[in-house]
Formats: C-alpha cells, structure tokens, sequence
C-alpha cells in the first residue's frame, strides 16, 4: 500500500528576508513529522480556485500554525486587541480548503493556529488576547526555544486524544497568545492546562479531526509521533470517488 499523501498549508510572506517579492514558508519539521510517522509530505500553496483538486489529490490535511490570528470578523467580532495581526490571503484559503475537507470527512489536524481555524470554521470563537481575558501563572507564549517544554497538559479519557496517545498528560510547548473560547459545533474538549485554556478539540462524529494548541511537530513528548501517526492511519482508509 502506497503512503498516504498529507496536505500542509504553508504560511505567506512579503518581508524581503528571503526573496524581493512574496513567497511562501513552512519549518522543515512539519514534513519531517509526517513522513517519520509513514505519510508522504506534499505543501499546498494558497491557490482558492484548485482547492477541489487538491482535494482529490491528498488524503489528510494539516493546518499549520503561523505569526498571525484569525480575522475576528469571521467570528462575529471586532478587534479587541492591537495583538491581534491578520493574513488575509492565507486565512481565506485554509478556511475554505477546511470547511471542504469536514464535508469529506478527509482526515484533519489543525496545530496552534490551525487548531483555532478549524473551531472557527465550525462557528466556535476566539480569545483574541490570552491576558486580556485569563489570569494565569502559565506563560502561553513562552520564552525558552520552541523545540523545549513549556508545561503540562491534562488528556481527557474516553477522547480519540487519549485513545491515540493512551496518556492522561503530556509535556508541550507553547507559542500562541490566543485560544478556543466557544465551542465550534460538533466539536469537544479533549485537553486543557491547569488555568483552563483550551489545548485541544475534536470531533467525535468524524472519523479524525483534530486540533492541537501546541506544536507536536517538534516531537518534545515521546506521545507526539503519536499524533501523526494517527492522522497517517485515518488517511490510509480514505476512498477517493
């Protein structure tokens, strides 16, 4: 059997660091993951109009996450933070990629800022700026190197999380300054931290749909292969028409 072809999104830029005009980027780490856990990597450019055949070509998808936040206007809000930064181009593709793939049923992983798309693209909201509205001793932007833990997450049983892990905590890093608030429908809670927030959310009505608040592609936890794996695994059983 042939490995199952993993979509990944790609974030966008414009700054000069790289190239005079715009190009795209993506850490090497999320098709490393991806292919260590047995699934062939393919990154997708933000293309609207070849969403469908992108579609018809992979059998899972990842959204990744990126420097920037869903446009609260999507989710009935308006910008309550100056933290809050928009990619236009970017969030419209990955909106409109996901909401396709949930129709599917193909498998999904949203991680960090994919995991806060996929809850907004099943009408669930935002926290636009963590301090703003939560008071915690946990640092959820942390300062130590992204591929370091930064605290502890609580596993809740009788999740698919749990069911692939087969853990009730985990160590993870965290680099995002917004979270899950309301609930998109279908979804649950499959993981918090101690001061509450959201760490992780699916939809027990699909056959794999996940969101990660952290970056298990960094595999700091020993379970974070794991996550992969299971993706991998749902997408080998993906029947294209």
């Amino acid at each position: 059997m042939k490995s199952p072809i993993i979509g990944i999104t790609l974030d966008n830029e414009d700054s000069t660091s790289y190239s005079k005009y715009p190009w795209y980027a993506a850490r090497r780490n999320y098709s490393d993951s991806v292919a260590q856990a047995g699934g062939t990597p393919v990154f997708l450019p933000h293309n609207t109009k070849m969403i469908d055949d992108f579609l018809n070509l992979i059998d899972g998808l990842i959204i990744t996450g990126g420097d920037f936040d869903v446009d609260p206007r999507i989710y009935g809000e308006k910008k309550k933070s100056n933290k809050v930064s928009i990619k236009q181009e970017r969030t419209e593709f990955e909106f409109v990629i996901t909401e396709k793939a949930i129709k599917l049923n193909l498998p999904i992983l949203g991680i960090c800022g994919g995991q806060q798309l996929l809850n907004v693209v099943a009408g669930g909201t935002l926290i636009q700026h963590i301090p703003d509205e939560i008071k915690t001793k946990i640092n959820h932007e942390q300062v130590n190197p992204r591929d370091e833990a930064s605290h502890l997450v609580t596993i809740f049983r009788d999740t698919q999380l749990h069911k692939i892990t087969q853990v009730d905590k985990m160590y993870v890093n965290s680099a995002h300054h917004q979270a899950v608030k309301k609930l998109g429908s279908g979804f649950i809670v499959n993981c918090e931290t101690d001061d509450g927030i959201i760490e992780g959310i699916e939809n027990p009505e699909l056959d794999y749909c996940l969101g990660i608040q952290w970056h298990p592609e960094f595999l700091i936890d020993e379970k974070d292969i794991e996550i992969f794996k299971g993706l991998i695994e749902s997408s080998k059983k993906i029947e294209k028409q």
